[in-house]
């Protein structure tokens, strides 16, 4: 009514009433009368507002690429931005009397992008889609020194690279090369795995004839201590046996000396028995033989006695004529010889 309204603000709204070009009030969250006639509003937003980008660069190795991402600031120097951009109200109707609040964020879009192409002018593709992350923490840091940023009154609070990305074609190619490398990959891994497969064949083998070398090794060396065991035997047999030759010679030896002692003592005995035989055959030349012959008969047993007559009946049996000897006479000179 006559041109007096009442206007209410949301806390996230810093607002600055200007009357006859001087401010009058300000602040966040205001609600008030105003006589629009004389009055001017400007409302400055002061939560975080996101500027999602998208364009397309060109790398180091002049390959095309498309970044995709989203920076976050918010407006801390309000009068600052204010004198530099126009956040009038409309007086009837919502919204600014100007475009400008729109086209803030496209000027910090700006200033990322301009960063972005200069980081990238010096990366190679293959650099250049595995940087994201490090693409963002260097814009970042840029960013916050920007001068044109801190005229502006903004604060970046954060920026985030969500995706860089070849061409398709050149997409295609490094997906075929990615693959020929994995299949690269593929074929080395079953190269080695059958090499290792022939390693440990060619360990098995190699164990197992180590076993057989240690088995024939173990074999000869039983093989050589029966051996050694054998002429060990055999050499205590050949000491047996040459112990016993010798004993045997030595008693040979002995048997041949008492054999010659004995030989020597018959001699002697015999020579003593023919010297006494002779001395008595000496003694006995010119004697009549039957008076020895009765002589040797002294002391003869009966037997040796009828033996003698019988050898004297022999000696004359040509002159006697007939002679009967009966079988008691016989039985009777056996029991004497027994």
């Amino acid at each position: 009514m006559f041109g007096f309204r009442f206007v209410k603000f949301q806390p996230s709204e810093y607002v600055l009433k200007y009357k006859n070009g001087n401010i009058v009030k300000e602040g966040t969250g205001l609600s008030f009368y105003y006589y629009a006639a004389t009055t001017s509003i400007v409302s400055v937003p002061i939560g975080s507002l996101d500027a999602p980008f998208i364009f397309e660069e060109v790398t180091a190795d002049f390959q095309m690429v498309t970044v995709q991402g989203q920076v976050t600031f918010r407006i801390v120097d309000r009068k600052k931005i204010a004198s530099l951009l126009n956040y009038t109200l409309k007086m009837k109707g919502n919204g600014y009397i100007s475009d400008d609040p729109q086209k803030l964020p496209q000027r910090v879009i700006n200033i990322v992008h301009v960063l972005t192409k200069k980081a990238l002018e010096g990366m190679l593709l293959k650099n250049a889609i595995k940087s994201s992350e490090a693409l963002a923490n260097r814009i970042l840091e840029e960013i916050k020194l920007n001068e044109e940023i801190n005229l502006l009154g903004i604060e970046i609070l954060g920026l985030s690279i969500l995706a860089i990305l070849p061409n398709k074609e050149t997409s295609r190619a490094l997906e075929a090369r990615a693959r020929e490398e994995i299949l690269k990959n593929a074929d080395e891994a079953i190269y080695e795995r059958r090499n290792a497969s022939i390693e440990q064949e060619r360990k098995v083998k190699e164990n197992e004839f180590n076993t057989e070398i240690a088995v024939e090794n173990k074999k000869k060396q039983v093989r050589e201590t029966q051996m050694d065991t054998e002429k060990a035997v055999q050499q205590r047999q050949n000491n047996l046996k040459e112990e016993q030759m010798n004993f045997e010679i030595t008693l040979e030896e002995k048997k041949k000396n008492l054999i010659e002692i004995s030989v020597q003592n018959a001699k002697a005995e015999a020579d003593a028995k023919a010297y006494e035989l002779y001395a008595v055959m000496k003694s006995l030349e010119g004697i009549n033989p039957s008076i020895i012959q009765s002589l040797a008969s002294i002391g003869m047993k009966p037997n040796q006695l009828i033996a003698l007559a019988f050898q004297g009946l022999a000696e004359n049996a040509d002159k006697i004529g007939q002679l009967n000897i009966t079988p008691d006479l016989l039985q009777e000179i056996i029991k004497g010889n027994k």
